[in-house]
């Protein structure tokens, strides 16, 4: 009996140890983060949040975030719009509408997407849907919509739309995969017990089926949107990587950046202290958004879906 306990004890402390872990993690980022900008933060202040120039060279330097936070949120915005339908619609129809015979490999090959390198996403949005964006999409939005400031500009297919669509294919394997488990976990009972009362397919899937798994969608959407807001690599590759004022996303068809681009491009070639700093501050905000995004994530969750421990109020 006392072996037992002392193992039982033993393993206690030790999953305790590696939950721990995760919050360990998240303050050393924090201490690191915090300790890294001190010297841009008590240059500039609040300034570096509200500012639109980057200018690292000496004497006249000038640092504000203001565009690259607007910038990584457009085009997670954009990814959210484009990719939250796709990915419902390809849960959906897998795990309530396809045959057997497709069912597999297809959640399969949607599953396969999400091992795809960024970097190759990055390759194909710049020597292939680029052209395809300029052509069918953005010239025609420009030559019809161009009196909207959203829509000005000369389309280049390297801009804040690019990236945004780029994000949104890449978000759709964890959307969908996660919806998929979601509503294929829902018990057959609800669907059966609809059933009964003469609903049709979609008023099952719409009215019960949805929202019985609703928590478990909304957790799979902002896991999408957190890939979205840190994602580097085939955004700095489609986004044309404007700086200073430049970069205020004004128009879907102009050149802009995010937070993870801007540190992706500038950081190991930084020479300064304060331009290393400027640096370490944008990751900073970069950290702390993908920390308020969880907070609200939470409280939508649990105030306004009324939604406690996975179950339905």
């Amino acid at each position: 009996m006392a072996r037992k306990i002392t193992g039982d004890l033993i393993f206690k402390i030790l999953v305790a140890v590696i939950a721990a872990s995760a919050l360990a993690i998240l303050i050393a980022n924090a201490y690191v983060l915090t300790s890294g900008s001190t010297l841009v933060l008590s240059r500039f202040g609040f300034s570096f949040l509200s500012g639109t120039q980057w200018n690292p060279v000496e004497g006249r330097e000038a640092f504000g975030v203001l565009p690259y936070v607007l910038g990584t949120l457009v085009t997670s915005g954009i990814a959210l719009l484009i990719g939250v339908p796709l990915s419902l619609g390809i849960a959906i129809f897998l795990s309530e509408m396809s045959p057997k015979s497709i069912r597999i490999p297809l959640s399969y090959l949607v599953e396969l997407l999400a091992a795809v390198p960024s970097v190759i996403y990055g390759l194909w949005g710049l020597f292939v849907l680029r052209f395809w964006l300029v052509d069918y999409i953005e010239t025609p939005l420009n030559r019809a919509f161009g009196w909207l400031p959203i829509f000005s500009g000369t389309p280049t297919g390297s801009d804040i739309f690019a990236a945004g669509i780029i994000l949104s294919i890449m978000i759709i394997p964890t959307i969908a995969s996660i919806s998929r488990e979601v509503i294929s976990a829902v018990p057959n009972s609800i669907r059966e017990g609809a059933y009964s009362i003469g609903a049709t397919k979609w008023e099952v899937i719409r009215h019960w089926v949805l929202n019985y798994g609703r928590s478990g969608i909304f957790g799979a959407i902002i896991l999408g949107l957190g890939r979205a807001v840190g994602e580097t690599m085939a955004v700095t590759m489609v986004i044309g990587n404007a700086v200073g004022p430049k970069a205020m996303p004004t128009s879907l068809f102009m050149p802009g950046q995010t937070l993870p681009s801007l540190i992706a491009n500038g950081f190991i070639e930084s020479p300064t202290p304060i331009e290393k700093s400027a640096y370490m501050g944008a990751a900073l905000v970069l950290l702390l958004i993908s920390i308020l995004i969880n907070i609200v994530a939470y409280l939508m969750v649990t105030r306004v879906m009324k939604v406690k421990g996975g179950a339905v109020e």
